[in-house]
């Protein structure tokens, strides 16, 4: 468990890192999935771009491993109101992606509570 649990921590940093600079790459992906009711959507997309590539680094070490997986499990949770509203908005074409409103369910139900289990697994052991 401690190898897969290693290699699993490896690729969410690495997950996160991509993730966090496809922000600043790509916003118009980003920009187009924030629902109309929050405000200030490009500081919205730069302050998460950025949240998550912090959350990356700080889960390289043992010291700061907790506080960013904790802050990894915020954030996804503080997603959710996208993912809902994305329901809506389908079918929507995001970059090469068209999300037609199973994806968007698949997102909802299956991915972000997996991104969540993921993340939340190291919020209890700095022994990685």
């Amino acid at each position: 468990m401690h190898k897969l649990k290693k290699v699993s921590l490896a690729v969410m940093v690495i997950f996160y890192l991509a993730a966090g600079f496809n922000h600043f790459y790509n916003p118009p992906s980003y920009l187009k999935i924030i629902p109309d009711y929050i405000p200030l959507h490009k500081l919205v997309n730069l302050f998460t771009g950025f949240c998550e590539l912090l959350f990356a680094i700080l889960l390289i070490f043992a010291k700061t491993r907790t506080f960013a997986a904790w802050g990894i499990v915020l954030m996804l949770i503080a997603f959710l109101p996208v993912h809902i509203d994305m329901i809506g908005n389908t079918p929507l074409r995001l970059g090469n992606l068209i999300v037609t409103p199973l994806i968007a369910w698949i997102r909802l139900v299956v991915l972000q509570p997996s991104l969540i289990l993921w993340a939340w697994w190291y919020t209890k052991d700095k022994k990685v």
